[in-house]
């Protein structure tokens, strides 16, 4: 006790009634990082020199006597064995020996865990008490929380804490993005956000969402919030600063419904590069449903209770004829269709490759796994370099690297390409929404007897979601096979499937415990895979079919296309819609038809048959093959029909009629651009009739009339044509150049 005898001597020097006070004073405690200097250097003024073992000794003993206790910024910094086996056994070794009894065996061999077990010491040594002592708040104070095996060690704290049922009931269900799972919010937070200057127009919206939030979910309520307090008020208050009445001007109406059609995108480009283009904003129409809506609630509201929402009546700046979505639905459904019917055929590539990189990622697996640590291992023309230690449990080697230095999780690679080809099959078998397909759990397999044949059915009973409409998909042998391999991956060593609690990004709401299928365990807590891994995975496998969409760059598969395909192959092959309907969960067959890209198969069909029937009543020599003469000789007709004035409009297979007496022939199709080269063909007759009148060459000079009135006649058809063009009421189609020049 030496070193603890000297600390309480050094502490004697500081001020303050109790050693917590005077070790708070003292410049020890502001840090672990060389902690004993001032001690050492006051030592040796008493002609003492106390080893750096003993100091950290002592002041161990102090910390497990309850004598001082350092802050947690201090102990995360503290990377002594020793705290936590001294603090078990000095302060709480029962509740130490309790929350071991509690955590389950495969929780206990995490590598995580030993962490765990002492960053529980560390509250304790910090806090005071015991480990029932410990409150929700406490685990919120480590500063390595979010980052590195510190933060890791910290959930699986967490976990092991709540699952004794220490926390109370609305605690956080795991710390893991606990900063973004927020819950919901109230409509004075959701307004907040966009920090609008007008304080009783903020109080407006706030109290107009708070009218409107009993009827609505949580995700409309926020979407309505993003419109009305960020895409029309905050544009308002940015363009036309001090704005304060909802009574707008056209003019500032105008110019906002102008703001709102388009939107600034960005964009990373294969090379890195950022690139920045403007686009239709697809949400506009609903935009302004929103702020019509908001408009005439007010004059409504206005009659029923006019002291509150009387002085806020105004004309609404947005009319019901700029509410006609039928191009826009049109368009959408355009694109729609584009984008399925660029997809559909490209499936059975994208499944080829799901199952190729999943049997790639496992055979990887499997061998490194077999390898001895510290090793090279050759695998299909790659190179990885084993670590020559593990720190889990089962010896087994963690991140490895490449040849080119590159750290590879391979077992996290293994994951994410059985997951990939798992979503890729359930929902192209399916059809379900990906939210969905994340909310399947162990109790969504049920057995069906049919009551005709009493054969026995498998069926997915899918969770409402969306349109609150529970459903039963039949299982096929294809889909029996994949979920039976998900089951497998779930299931714990002891034939347990873990219930967890899911988080509802869109209603900010955490979920019952149920055995979710598209869970694994991280850091020894068991979590639900989120969509942005989803979305990752299959962005690698389509990265590796090197498929690509009609611009070259890279395809896209979202998770809802592979519903757009269900529906669409679906009706293709003789589906009933309704039917269709009732599978995907619509609520209308005309969603579903919306959903379903089919080519117009009775029109294609009836119009080969009607060029069917017109080839047999024409001679059969018209569709015989044509002979390079022939097609010589029809080139060079086109060719021969070009002037210098312009092009020869007579029929194809007639020769001229006019004895090439261009300017007089009336078929003559005289180009604009050739107007000066008539001009000056006009100025040349009328100087040759001068020169045949004085020479007194009357035929010649009756015949250079008759030329020179065709050639005014010319002109004046250009000149005409061009007025009727320049017109407002010009009805004919415009040439190349007017399209290019009077483009937006």
């Amino acid at each position: 006790m030496v070193g603890a005898r000297l600390l309480l001597s050094w502490l004697e020097t500081f001020s303050g009634e109790t050693w917590q006070e005077r070790w708070n004073a003292a410049p020890a405690s502001a840090s672990y990082d060389n902690w004993q200097q001032g001690i050492l250097a006051w030592a040796s003024t008493l002609g003492r020199s106390p080893s750096r073992t003993a100091l950290r000794s002592g002041l161990l003993a102090l910390i497990c006597a309850d004598v001082i206790r350092p802050s947690m910024e201090w102990l995360a910094g503290n990377s002594s064995r020793y705290l936590r086996p001294a603090i078990a056994a000095s302060r709480d070794p029962t509740g130490f020996a309790r929350l071991a009894s509690d955590a389950s065996g495969h929780d206990r061999a995490n590598r995580n865990s030993s962490e765990a077990y002492k960053f529980i010491a560390q509250i304790v040594a910090a806090y005071g008490g015991g480990v029932d002592d410990i409150v929700v708040g406490d685990l919120l104070t480590h500063p390595k929380l979010l980052a590195g095996s510190s933060g890791k060690a910290v959930r699986l704290a967490y976990t092991w804490l709540r699952n004794r049922g220490q926390f109370p009931p609305d605690a956080p269900v795991t710390l893991n993005h606990v900063a973004v799972r927020t819950g919901q919010l109230r409509p004075a937070e959701l307004i907040d956000r966009y920090k609008l200057r007008c304080r009783p127009v903020r109080d407006l919206l706030v109290d107009y969402l708070t009218e409107r939030q009993p009827s609505l979910d949580y995700t409309s309520l926020r979407t309505l919030a993003r419109e009305l307090g960020g895409l029309f008020w905050a544009d308002l208050e940015h363009h036309h600063p001090g704005i304060d009445t909802l009574r707008l001007p056209k003019d500032v109406s105008d110019a906002w419904k102008v703001r709102i059609a388009v939107k600034t995108t960005r964009r990373r480009r294969p090379d890195g590069t950022i690139r920045t283009t403007i686009e239709p904003r697809e949400s506009a129409p609903a935009v302004k449903i929103s702020v019509r809506a908001f408009y005439l609630d007010i004059a409504e509201w206005a009659l029923d209770e006019p002291e509150r929402w009387g002085h806020w009546a105004a004309p609404c700046p947005v009319s019901e004829a700029e509410l006609a979505k039928k191009k826009h639905e049109q368009r959408k459904k355009s694109r729609s269709d584009q984008r399925t019917r660029e997809r559909l055929p490209v499936l059975p590539v994208i499944v080829q490759t799901a199952e190729r990189l999943l049997k790639e990622a496992t055979a990887r697996l499997r061998t490194i796994e077999s390898a001895p640590l510290g090793s090279a291992v050759d695998f299909r023309g790659e190179t990885f370099f084993l670590p020559a230690s593990s720190s889990r449990t089962d010896g087994k080697p963690g991140r490895v690297r490449d040849i080119n230095g590159t750290s590879r999780d391979i077992r996290g690679e293994e994951k994410r390409a059985f997951f990939a080809w798992a979503t890729i099959e359930i929902l192209r078998h399916t059809g379900i929404r990906i939210e969905e397909l994340q909310e399947l759990s162990h109790h969504s397999i049920i057995r069906y007897k049919l009551p005709t044949t009493g054969e026995t059915v498998p069926l997915l009973q899918i969770a409402p979601s969306k349109t609150d409409k529970e459903r039963l998909l039949l299982i096929n042998p294809e889909l029996a096979d994949v979920l039976s391999a998900v089951i497998s991956r779930a299931r714990q060593p002891d034939g347990i499937i873990p219930s967890i609690q899911t988080y509802d990004a869109h209603e900010r709401v955490w979920n019952a415990p149920m055995p979710i299928l598209f869970q694994w365990a991280v850091s020894g807590e068991h979590r639900a895979i989120s969509y942005g891994t989803i979305r990752r995975a299959l962005d690698e496998t389509l990265e590796a079919s090197g498929l690509t969409d009609k611009t070259g760059m890279p395809l896209i598969f979202r998770p809802h296309d592979f519903r757009r395909i269900f529906i669409t192959d679906a009706i293709m092959n003789g589906l009933p819609p309704h039917i269709a309907q009732v599978i995907a969960g619509h609520d209308s067959l005309t969603s579903t038809m919306g959903y379903a890209a089919i080519y117009p198969a009775e029109a294609i069909e009836a119009h080969r048959a009607f060029i069917a029937r017109r080839r047999q009543v024409r001679p059969a020599e018209e569709y015989r093959t044509v002979t390079s003469e022939e097609w010589d000789e029809f080139l060079g007709h086109f060719e021969r029909r070009k002037l210098a004035l312009g092009e020869c409009g007579r029929a194809y297979g007639t020769e001229c009629s006019h004895e090439h007496a261009c300017v007089r022939c009336p078929v003559l199709i005289t180009s604009p651009t050739e107007r000066p080269r008539l001009i000056e063909i006009r100025d040349n007759l009328r100087d040759r009739i001068s020169e045949a009148e004085r020479e007194g060459w009357l035929g010649e000079a009756e015949g250079l009339r008759v030329s020179l009135t065709a050639a005014d006649e010319k002109i004046t058809q250009l000149d005409t044509r061009q007025e009727r063009k320049k017109s407002p009421i010009f009805l004919g189609v415009p040439s190349f150049d007017q399209v290019v020049g009077r483009a937006c």
